[in-house]
């Protein structure tokens, strides 16, 4: 789906806006909070569904990876106090932070890299190896690097997030999810906290759509 597209202009995004800001209008926030994230996992896989368990399991993956970091990570609210860890333990946070940098990396290479290595393989050896043909999957540079910029905060106890349902808001949010650009969670998060936010504001709804057509017409 498109942003210049009839199916995301006039039906997708209106309903989106419209079910959000009423289940806000109700103190519904938390339910608003699960239908943007819903939301956004059904634009992702309006394309082809079959990439969304894809996105789902580096989701769950870097969350796990992400929580586990966050145990004993430094505060940077306590006035440069940090916790007294013991050298075993920041080597293993260390490493937990390598091993799940060098998964998203494995899993960004499997699909961008893996026709290119078969193929020199091939070449270079003279054996006919099969390509994989593989479909690269919408936005998986994205939301690969928004989520290791995501395990480094962790890691550096600038992004604390125990909400699963938060995580996947920020790693999913449709407006930047296949375009970009890479998004620091402590950068966006307080933003869908903001009460503010979650008010219908017809000056900002008018600066948006006037954004909005501006891109249109430079697209069309």
């Amino acid at each position: 789906m498109l942003f210049n597209s009839f199916d995301f202009i006039f039906l997708f995004l209106p309903i989106t806006v419209i079910v959000y800001f009423v289940l806000n209008r109700f103190r519904f926030v938390f339910a608003a909070q699960l239908w943007l994230a819903l939301a956004s996992v059904f634009f992702y896989g309006y394309w082809n569904p079959k990439y969304v368990p894809l996105i789902m399991a580096s989701i769950a993956f870097n969350y796990t990876m992400g929580r586990l970091l966050m145990r004993n990570a430094p505060d940077p609210a306590a006035e440069g106090e940090k916790p007294q860890l013991t050298p075993a333990q920041i080597k293993k946070r260390k490493a937990l932070l390598t091993f799940a940098i060098i998964g998203n990396l494995l899993l960004l290479g499997y699909y961008k890299y893996a026709d290119f290595f078969l193929s020199n393989l091939s070449a270079l050896t003279g054996w006919q190896l099969p390509l994989l043909k593989l479909v690269l999957p919408l936005g998986i540079s994205f939301f690969t690097f928004t989520q290791i910029a995501f395990l480094v905060d962790a890691y550096k106890g600038k992004a604390r997030e125990y909400n699963i349902v938060n995580y996947v808001l920020f790693v999913t949010f449709f407006p930047h999810l296949i375009a970009g650009p890479i998004l620091h969670h402590s950068e966006m998060m307080p933003q869908f906290e903001r009460k503010r936010n979650k008010i219908w504001n017809w000056r900002n709804a008018s600066l948006g759509i006037y954004v909005f057509c501006i891109g249109l017409v430079k697209k069309s």
